[in-house]
């Protein structure tokens, strides 16, 4: 029997630059996995064991080309950031495709808000330096934008390449910047 390929979710094998990770209100841990050799979401329990994984490198729904970020709702659904497709896809915990949607620029960054109406913060960011165009985008769980903020650059409320968010609340973020090497805080109004 031939060794399973690395990246390939066995017991064992070794993940290629994941970029994210996320937990389910179990305890499960979602990797993204697709910034180098591999395109996939690897589920593991709550102690580590393996369980499964999904995902291929193409851009038919369940490929990815270059998977970067996960969030998870408050039903145990699995966003994914596809931003070589420009687009995000939704999964169920096991990861059977259920939706995308795409109107979110390059998605780089996401979180969902807790509460009994979620919300999805998605960043975009439009090129490699994220210095000509980058927007926090406000999005229902349906892929519907209801607002979006924000443009390049270095001042408040500007960006360059906002890789990471975090929305514990509706209306107050937390968004760090790879190029401007900073985390700001930002509170939008009610």
């Amino acid at each position: 029997m031939l060794p399973a390929p690395p990246g390939s979710g066995t017991p064992g094998s070794t993940f290629s630059q994941p970029s994210d990770v996320a937990w389910d209100r179990a305890g499960n841990i979602y990797i993204a996995d697709g910034v180098g050799t591999t395109n996939r979401v690897a589920k593991f329990d709550k102690d580590g064991k393996f369980i499964r994984q999904w995902g291929s490198t193409g851009s038919e729904p369940g490929q990815f080309n270059g998977v970067k970020a996960l969030a998870i709702d408050a039903q145990g659904n699995v966003y994914a950031a596809d931003p070589g497709n420009k687009r995000i896809q939704v999964f169920d915990a096991d990861g059977t495709f259920k939706s995308q949607f795409g109107g979110v620029g390059m998605p780089m960054a996401l979180c969902i808000t807790s509460g009994a109406t979620q919300y999805l913060y998605v960043s975009h960011v439009g090129d490699q330096s994220g210095m000509d165009d980058a927007t926090i985008y406000k999005v229902q769980l349906d892929g519907k934008v209801v607002g979006r903020f924000g443009s390049a650059g270095k001042l408040p409320k500007e960006f360059g390449v906002a890789n990471s968010i975090d929305c514990r609340s509706e209306n107050d973020l937390l968004i760090g910047e790879m190029s401007n090497w900073r985390i700001q805080r930002v509170t939008l109004k009610r």
